[in-house]
């Protein structure tokens, strides 16, 4: 049984493990348990650290769909749609990337930013 997020922020618990010579570890059972493994894991460099948790599922799978329903109001089909839904979501990524490195370059005053308030204010008046 998975412990809640909530409470998983709160435990912060250490076990040393072996890195085999096929660069292969092996998660502790008690640590695969708590957090919810499955068959797959992500694998995260964030700063100096190495952060493996859980693969989320369908996490992009919403934003797929409207992708995917606005494609066929766009008037695709077949394998054309198959083709552009693959192109435009390659897009995705990167888009987000630059979306949040324009968000640190804001929040460390390098850059103009926009409230939210102006963002929707704009939104309103097209």
């Amino acid at each position: 049984m998975a412990i809640d997020t909530a409470k998983r922020r709160d435990i912060m618990e250490t076990k040393k493990i072996h890195i085999s010579e096929k660069r292969q570890i092996t998660i502790p059972k008690k640590f695969f348990v708590m957090l919810g493994f499955d068959t797959e894991a992500e694998c995260v460099v964030r700063g100096n650290e190495l952060v493996l948790r859980p693969a989320r599922q369908n996490r992009d799978g919403a934003f797929a769909e409207e992708l995917l329903a606005d494609l066929i109001r766009e008037g695709y089909s077949g394998e054309e749609l198959l083709c552009e839904f693959k192109r435009r979501q390659k897009q995705i990524r990167p888009a987000v990337d630059a979306m949040l490195e324009e968000a640190k370059r804001a929040a460390a005053s390098e850059t103009e930013y926009m409230t939210y308030q102006e963002i929707f204010d704009e939104e309103d008046n097209v």
